[in-house]
Formats: structure tokens, C-alpha cells, sequence
């Protein structure tokens, strides 16, 4: 099967692929009473009252907006609002498939930051969470930003910390295999981007303490000059021995690459070059950095990239679902770096010491387990750190 020219045709026949679902019926004058006017405006007026009702009396408490700009839409770039929707009720359908969350594509006209935030802003009240999607960097860090800033309700970026999350669980697991200390091995993401600077940032939550971050012009370093702001920000706490050069030069002595940059970045020499029991995730699709056989040909342990045919996939569908029920199911205001580590941990912990093996890492991006344990944990972790609001 020519999966593209498939997918085109099923897209026409398709024609969109979520709906809206009535859950009551209007089929009577007393149903339409109760549902409509006049029996309407005493929900209403409870809203009114309290704001948080509309969270209790409308479908608010299951709803996610996942929005975009369509500035980088999947590896496609800037297509345009109208050219990411398919991809954006892709989206939708995950969220519905794998969280049983009800999600609304919502794809704006406009590449301004400011209009961008206000848009989102003034409908933050209709939902019950917000997951950005496909927003070029540097603009999506500033945009979710100001938007968690003026906020009650969660904001996602997907491309960032769903990509974080599972990138954690994958380290997680890859350390259990190999005996290595978290605050002992040394990281290196290669390319700075969306995805980049959230597993990065997630990491360093999480204990790493040797961590470079990596763009095309090499290694990012306090006292450089010519970087955008969020580098300028991830030099200050990146690279504590200030290692300055190419990507060959500071992958020497690593533990662990992460790659989200380009296609064939990495070559044997490089893989050889990296400490025993290396770690490869060559994240850039459809080509990775290096290919698994590759990378294990010159001396990896553990390889993963983002495809579905090769082992260890960093899969987001395994993330975001789980991630936003849990916080929604205990309504909480933020998703926060106590949340993304607990849904790491819960899905590494899905595979037992038995199952943990090189080439199984992580759960399979159909596993039934995944949705409970991921928001299981992430509400805990919601209640626990003060975000959850029931």
C-alpha cells in the first residue's frame, strides 16, 4: 500500500474526521424545553453565579482546544491554518481514542504572537484545556508562556513537553538497563528547537546534571553571542564545563544523544566516540540522525527514534491523552513539571524487570494500561504539588 495516496483518498471519502455527537434528545416539545428554552436558563444562571459550575453543567470539564498557527505542521513547515487542520483532527482523535476526551480543532489566521495570545485567550472560558500544536520556535515558547500567565486552565504544548515526557519514561528505563546515575551521565541534545528545549528543561528537573544542548552552529554556551532568548536562557543552566565545538566534538564521552534536528547527523566514528552502554535517540523523522542498525553496529546499547518499524518508538500518543484526562479529572489549573515526571515515571514503570529489555523500553502506543496509569498518577501529582481544583 502507498500509505500517502491512501490517505488522500480516505481523507475525501472521510470528509473530516471527528463530529459532534448529540448526547440528549431534542425530539419533543418537553425534551426541547428541558434542553433548550426556556428550561435552559437555570444552568445558566448557576454559571452566572458560580463560573465554576460551567465546568459541572456543560460538557467545559472534557474539552480540549488544540490550536495552531500552522506554522510547523508535522515535517511540512509553514502551510498555513487552513493546510494543518487535517493533522489537527488527527489530533483530535487521539485525544478522543486514547483519553476519551472531547477535543475542537481550532487552526488561526495569523503569525503575530500578540494576536495569537489574545485569540486563545478570550475562549480559554469554553474549554477545559488547551494543547497547542504544530507552532514554530521561538514563537511557541513566548505564546505559552503568556498564556499559562493569564491562564486557569491548562496549556499544553505538545511538540515540547509530550515529546518530554516520553523522552524521561525512554531515560528512565535506558538507565534501569544500564546501571547508570541520572546526576552522572552526560546528555547531549542535538537541535534546540520546540521539542529540544523541553526534554532538555525536563531533564534538568529531573536530576541531570550534565546536559548540552546542541544547535547547527554547535554546542550552546553561557557568554555566546548571536542566540535567541530561550537559548540565551538555556545556556545559563546548561553545559557546566562550558565544552565549546560541533556536535562530533562534544558527542565524545556521552551517554546520551537525543536528535531532533536532521537526517544522517550522526555517523559510526560519532557512536564510537560515546561511552560504553551508549544511548541513541534519533529523533527526526522520517530520517533519523542515524539509523538503528547503524548506531548499534558501532557500539550503542539502546537505540529508539520517532518511526513506528523500529524498536523503541518516541510515540507523543503515548503522553498527551493520559497527561490532560488526569488533569482534567481533577480539574486542575496548570500541567507541571510534578505532572510530566509522574507520567514519565508511570509509563516506565509499565514495563516490569522481567519485560525491560534494549529493544523494549517503552509501552507500545496501543497498550490498554497506558490512559489509566499515566492519568492516575499525573492527578495524583496535580494534588500534590497544589494545582488540582476538586
Amino acid at each position: 500500500m502507498d500509505i500517502r495516496k491512501e490517505s488522500l483518498k480516505k481523507h475525501y471519502e472521510w470528509k473530516g474526521k471527528i463530529s459532534i455527537k448529540a448526547n440528549v434528545k431534542a425530539d419533543t416539545a418537553e425534551a426541547l424545553s428541558l434542553a433548550y428554552t426556556p428550561g435552559v436558563a437555570e444552568p445558566c444562571l448557576a454559571i452566572k453565579d458560580d463560573i465554576n459550575k460551567s465546568y459541572e453543567l456543560t460538557r467545559r470539564w472534557n474539552t480540549v482546544a488544540v490550536i495552531t498557527d500552522g506554522t510547523a505542521i508535522l515535517g511540512l513547515g509553514d502551510i498555513g491554518p487552513e493546510a494543518g487542520m487535517p493533522v489537527m483532527e488527527g489530533k483530535c482523535l487521539l485525544f478522543k481514542e486514547y483519553g476519551d476526551i472531547d477535543a475542537i480543532p481550532l487552526c488561526i489566521r495569523s503569525k503575530d504572537t500578540d494576536e495569537i495570545v489574545r485569540t486563545i485567550s478570550l475562549l480559554l472560558g469554553s474549554f477545559g484545556g488547551v494543547n497547542l500544536e504544530d507552532i514554530a520556535a521561538p514563537r511557541c515558547f513566548e505564546i505559552e508562556r503568556r498564556l499559562k500567565e493569564i491562564s486557569d486552565i491548562p496549556i499544553f504544548h505538545d511538540d515540547q513537553h509530550g515529546t518530554a515526557v516520553i523522552a524521561l519514561a525512554a531515560l528512565i528505563n535506558s538507565l534501569r538497563l544500564t546501571g547508570k546515575k541520572t546526576d552522572e551521565i552526560k546528555v547531549i541534545i542535538n537541535g534546540a528547537g520546540a521539542a529540544g528545549c523541553a526534554i532538555g528543561r525536563l531533564m534538568l528537573s529531573y536530576g541531570v546534571k550534565n546536559l548540552i544542548f546542541c544547535d547547527k552552529n554547535g554546542a550552546i554556551c553561557d557568554g555566546d553571542v548571536q542566540m535567541h532568548s530561550e537559548h540565551e536562557a538555556l545556556a545559563k543552566i546548561s553545559n557546566p564545563n562550558h565544552e565549546k565545538g560541533t556536535l562530533r566534538d562534544i558527542i565524545k564521552g556521552a551517554d546520551v544523544f537525543f536528535g531532533l534536528s536532521r537526517p544522517h547527523l550522526v555517523d559510526a566514528d560519532m557512536v564510537k566516540s560515546m561511552n560504553k552502554d551508549a544511548v541513541i535517540f534519533a529523533m527526526a523523522n522520517p530520517e533519523p540522525e542515524i539509523l538503528p542498525d547503524e548506531a548499534k553496529a558501532a557500539g550503542a546499547r539502546i537505540v529508539g527514534t520517532g518511526r513506528s518499524d523500529y524498536p523503541n518508538q518516541i510515540n507523543n500518543v503515548l503522553a498527551f491523552p493520559g497527561i490532560f484526562r488526569g488533569a482534567l479529572d481533577v480539574r486542575a489549573s496548570d500541567i507541571n513539571e510534578e505532572m510530566k515526571i509522574a507520567a514519565a515515571h508511570a509509563l516506565a514503570s509499565l514495563i516490569s524487570d522481567s519485560e525491560l529489555a534494549d529493544d523494549y523500553i517503552l509501552p507500545k502506543a496501543f497498550d490498554p494500561r497506558v490512559k489509566d496509569a499515566v492519568a492516575s498518577a499525573v492527578a495524583k501529582a496535580a494534588k500534590d504539588s497544589g494545582v488540582a481544583r476538586i
